[in-house]
């Protein structure tokens, strides 16, 4: 069942008398309306596209935040083949926010770790909203070395509020684990891509998207804390949410304009939670443009390019 968000409310309205003629239609009981259903069709389509196209950044929020929205497990199904999933960071423990492994995109051995949310209330615990604890970016770091030693690109795929916050995270070195994650990125002598697939919160979410090149989907998000988090610190009041997400620049379209991100990759109208199939091969499109931009580069190169990248943000605005 499709879940609409608070400000789609006339496309929902619109869908529900769609499916109750469809309903007669399929009953018999009503008496040629294809052609109402039709209409109702185009009129719900055009207003999607809309609202679409006039996201405010809360509104993107939302999108991004979507539980219909692909997952990495989805992408994962879909983009790559022979995927061999590994656990554990041989140092603690396994943290299933982070999943990671081998696998082969588009016949080319590639490393795919990233950020697992999870689809159901089950699936969320177990995965802990994608909110990983120290154990989680060891296990990255562990995954990104053996690629780089084995000269197999790497995949990023990021979804995360943000790194875990728990007592117990810190007690085992949050902060530590994060800052040697994002090392490690930096290190890498083959070429890396990072996608924002969805949210990209804070360090949970650079410790592995520190690439040469960092896409973000159309209606993602990518900030130095969340909207709720940076109104709770600034006005000690998150109902104020919506006014931090206006004013922190978290969309895509101010992220590229800043040179935060590499590239944005279009979302179908009315956002990858309506269209999973086609976001998936637009997302593959754009990785594998990303790889081949970075094809012929020697290992020196790859690490250099990567860290003026980074060097030069902020520079010149």
């Amino acid at each position: 069942m499709r879940t609409y968000l608070d400000f789609e409310k006339p496309v929902a309205e619109l869908d529900a008398k769609i499916e109750e003629l469809r309903a007669l239609a399929a009953s018999g009981e009503g008496v040629a309306i294809s052609d109402e259903i039709g209409r109702l069709e185009g009129k719900a389509n055009l207003a999607l596209k809309d609202l679409y196209a006039g996201l405010s950044p809360w509104q993107k929020t939302q999108v991004a935040r979507h539980p219909q929205r692909p997952h990495f497990s989805d992408y994962v199904e879909h983009m790559f083949t022979e995927f061999t999933p590994l656990a554990g960071d041989r140092k603690f423990a396994e943290d299933a926010a982070i999943q990671g492994g081998f696998a082969r995109f588009r016949g080319e051995s590639v490393c795919v770790l990233g950020h697992e949310k999870g689809s159901t209330t089950e699936a969320r615990i177990k995965h802990n909203f994608g909110m990983a604890r120290p154990e989680g970016y060891r296990k990255a770091v562990r995954l990104m070395e053996l690629a780089d030693r084995f000269d197999i690109p790497v995949i990023s795929l990021v979804d995360t509020a943000g790194a875990y916050p728990g007592v117990d995270a810190e007690e085992r070195g949050q902060a530590e684990a994060i800052a040697r994650s994002t090392e490690a990125c930096l290190a890498l002598g083959v070429p890396n891509v990072a996608v924002i697939i969805g949210e990209g919160g804070s360090g949970g979410a650079i410790a592995i998207a520190t690439a040469n090149v960092v896409l973000m989907l159309e209606h993602a998000i990518y900030s130095v804390i969340s909207p709720e988090g940076a109104a709770s610190i600034l006005w000690r009041d998150t109902s104020k949410a919506q006014e931090a997400a206006t004013n922190m620049k978290i969309t895509a379209q101010d992220l590229a304009r800043l040179g935060i991100v590499d590239a944005i990759v279009p979302e179908p109208t009315g956002g990858a939670h309506r269209h999973m199939a086609a976001m998936i091969t637009a997302t593959a499109e754009a990785v594998a443009a990303a790889l081949n931009s970075l094809k012929g580069l020697t290992r020196e190169e790859v690490k250099a390019r990567r860290q003026q990248k980074f060097l030069a943000i902020g520079r010149n605005l």
